[in-house]
């Protein structure tokens, strides 16, 4: 019989609880999780590229046109140009679109504040030491988040015609 696995076997078993989570939570919406996902990371992060989407959630590119598509047609995204690429579009919330990420960003809190509730310091501290060892057994970077924006933010910035001595 096969040895459990310590790691990926719980990783994987806590995503799908927070798939279904959300699936339960956002089906009034008429939201995947995917696209409640989306729509949360766009409150935050808004404008950003369509690749900081799919390097963040894991999407493959067909899938992300698709729910970038689907998102489109109820009027929650905008595209517009990327000024920093010209093949890429740059994606942001509508009214309506902000409004539903309001409504996911609930569903969200509730969620961090149910696991905060249930674990100490020192479990928080111990799963950020197994997050941090994850990502440097796998050597795989994933730039998202405040740090994306931030990026983008100094990339945009107007760049001066002089030089600071």
């Amino acid at each position: 019989m096969p040895k459990p696995l310590r790691f990926l076997s719980p990783i994987h078993k806590a995503s799908r609880h927070i798939g279904l989570y959300f699936e339960r939570e956002l089906a009034d919406a008429r939201l995947a999780p995917q696209e409640g996902h989306l729509l949360a990371y766009l409150r935050s992060y808004a404008p950003c590229p369509v690749s900081e989407l799919v390097t963040v959630l894991g999407l493959r590119g067909s899938t992300a046109t698709s729910v970038l598509d689907r998102l489109a047609e109820r009027g929650l995204i905008a595209r517009r140009d990327n000024p920093g690429d010209r093949r890429s579009f740059l994606l942001e919330l509508t009214a309506e679109g902000h409004r539903l990420a309001e409504h996911v960003q609930k569903f969200v809190d509730k969620l961090e504040a149910g696991i905060g509730r249930r674990i100490s310091n020192g479990d928080e501290r111990g799963f950020k030491a197994v997050m941090s060892a994850i990502a440097a057994a796998t050597n795989v970077t994933i730039v998202g988040g405040r740090a994306a924006a931030k990026q983008r933010r100094r990339l945009s910035a107007p760049r001066s015609r002089y030089r600071k001595r």
